[in-house]
């Protein structure tokens, strides 16, 4: 084992864009599903604010700026992130006006990275490798307190459903009670679970304030006048 327990995701999506170039393979996904991701992880920006700012996080080839500017261009603010150098330099030879940064944001200090309005990670908890259970967990955890504490607006991330046919020991199946349970207590009660656009996992997108039209301090007013 490496010196840290997460070290082999790590190692993993670092060499993926060495191996496979500026492709799905390069970011560990399929050509078919991912613009369906891609739409899925947006629709956690609410309506209303002008070009809001957007870190990328674990950013692989920037297939998420490179959506963006097909489909809605300068409808962001786009920053990427990722721990590999590969990636990062992949990044800025597509694109060079854009902002992208090769940071470890679970060993970086608190000031090494500024806030953004929304932080998406696609992908980030999906692959697991030879870790754990308990350890892909204790991960999920650690980053997601880390994420969050930089996200003015919101946080949207994805992982694998307990809800499948079959899995794969390689890839994370996050049950969701425990999940939403360690959001509620540790991270922000304000969850929405997206589980409705027919890929084998679900998306949660988690905000600092409840959506427009939520009652006032979160209070459920049925049957009340």
């Amino acid at each position: 084992m490496a010196d840290k327990p997460f070290q082999p995701i790590i190692d993993f999506y670092s060499r993926l864009p060495a191996e496979h170039g500026d492709s799905a393979d390069g970011v560990g996904w399929t050509d078919a599903d991912a613009p369906l991701r891609y739409r899925t992880m947006l629709e956690a920006i609410r309506p209303g604010t002008a070009r809001p700012s957007v870190l990328d996080f674990g950013c692989g080839a920037a297939h998420l700026l490179d959506h963006l500017q097909a489909h809605a261009p300068g409808s962001v603010d786009y920053h990427g992130i990722d721990v590999s150098e590969d990636a990062i330099a992949l990044c800025r030879r597509k694109h060079p006006d854009a902002s992208f940064e090769c940071l470890d944001v679970l060993t970086a200090a608190d000031d090494a990275w500024p806030a953004y309005d929304y932080i998406l990670m696609n992908g980030i908890f999906t692959w697991k490798g030879p870790l754990t259970d308990e350890q892909m967990w204790d991960y999920l955890r650690d980053l997601l307190r880390r994420v969050f504490a930089h996200a003015r607006v919101g946080v949207a991330f994805n992982v694998m459903s307990t809800q499948v046919d079959w899995r794969r020991d390689d890839l994370f199946h996050a049950a969701l009670d425990p999940l939403v349970s360690f959001l509620s207590r540790e991270v922000s009660r304000h969850v929405v679970v997206r589980a409705d656009y027919g890929l084998y996992e679900y998306t949660v997108y988690v905000y600092r304030e409840p959506g427009p039209g939520a009652p006032p301090h979160g209070r459920r007013l049925v049957g009340t006048t």
